[in-house]
């Protein structure tokens, strides 16, 4: 369906543009058609900018993305509006998606005057009505309304409503419920999970919630500072984590059986930059030694569970990394 080929994305920055910052460093993963891949990191990460380079919002330095094995990067300006039939995003603040001076369902107007011509107004605002009901908005209450008129939940409704209308095959879901109330959000979710069951929708779920990455995806790909630490299934990455990284953010999450007085973070020495050519955890790892200078590969632990981390290769690596559990008030 869609692969991500050691894609980079690098910017110039300080004066005169005389340093890079990595963005995003050599990351691959494919999503298969009708599958749910959540992306998780912290702020900074490079979630969003690999959303943006699929949706072709801003260029890819280096690497290759493919849809159904056609590189994106080769498609003509004149062919992009078959790519966007496929195609489609929803972020995290649905208000900065409408112009507030045109009403909500002007949107979908657009789309009938640029996708299909063709069909006749009748037609067109019948399935728009069922397309409606189907993301479980009221046609009467959401119609002909501005967007300050609207909740924030409705306007993600009509957002994804949207992408049904075009019948895409992938949605970048980038942090669309984090600003939704909680009863909102699981509505949304099970909406995303219904697409799926139904239209056999893939989905690049892109989160720092780690309840909601679980809930959602079959599989999870942890990214830190642009790079990949690990990646499998949903199962194997929340039960048995095997970066440091990722231990540290199961750690993170507060329990309610255990007292919660550790202190977990770990301030960076360094800019991504400057640690670029080795692990990109190395100042913050518990478990860093001298070949973390060198930026370790993926390596295949076990079927469906990759880990970028140099002790995957002791035979002991495991029983290694538990004392940091104990340590980080892990469980």
């Amino acid at each position: 369906m869609l692969k991500l080929d050691k894609i980079s994305k690098t910017y110039r920055v300080g004066t005169f543009g005389g340093k890079e910052l990595h963005a995003v460093n050599d990351v691959s993963f494919e999503i298969k058609a009708g599958e749910v891949v959540s992306l998780i990191g912290e702020s900074g990460s490079g979630k969003s900018t690999i959303g943006k380079m699929i949706l072709r919002l801003i260029s890819i330095t280096s690497g290759t993305i493919s849809l159904n094995g056609v590189d994106i990067s080769t498609i003509k300006e004149g062919a992009t509006k078959e790519y966007y039939r496929k195609v489609q995003g929803v972020f995290q603040d649905p208000f900065s998606s409408y112009n507030p001076i045109f009403k909500a369902d002007r949107l979908f107007r657009i789309i009938h005057d640029e996708f299909y011509p063709e069909v006749k107004d009748q037609d067109w605002n019948e399935k728009v009505e069922n397309v409606m009901k189907a993301v479980g908005l009221n046609p009467e209450h959401v119609l002909n309304k501005y967007p300050h008129q609207l909740s924030g939940g409705q306007l993600q409704r009509f957002l994804i409503a949207r992408t049904l209308l075009l019948d895409i095959q992938f949605l970048v879901a980038d942090e669309i419920i984090s600003m939704l109330d909680a009863s909102t959000r699981i509505d949304v979710l099970n909406l995303l999970a219904d697409l799926k069951k139904s239209r056999g929708l893939s989905i690049l779920f892109i989160t720092h919630d780690l309840s909601l990455a679980h809930y959602i995806s079959e599989r999870a790909m942890i990214l830190y500072r642009g790079n990949v630490a690990e990646i499998g299934s949903i199962e194997k990455i929340f039960n048995t984590p095997l970066h440091p990284y990722t231990q540290m953010l199961m750690a993170s999450v507060p329990r309610l059986d255990k007292k919660w007085d550790q202190e977990i973070s770990v301030e960076l020495n360094a800019t991504p930059s400057e640690f670029s050519k080795g692990c990109a955890y190395f100042d913050r790892c518990p478990l860093a030694f001298e070949k973390c200078h060198e930026k370790p590969p993926s390596i295949e632990v076990e079927i469906d569970h990759s880990v970028a981390c140099w002790k995957a290769l002791e035979n002991n690596y495991v029983r290694q990394i538990k004392p940091v559990l104990e340590i980080k008030g892990g469980h």
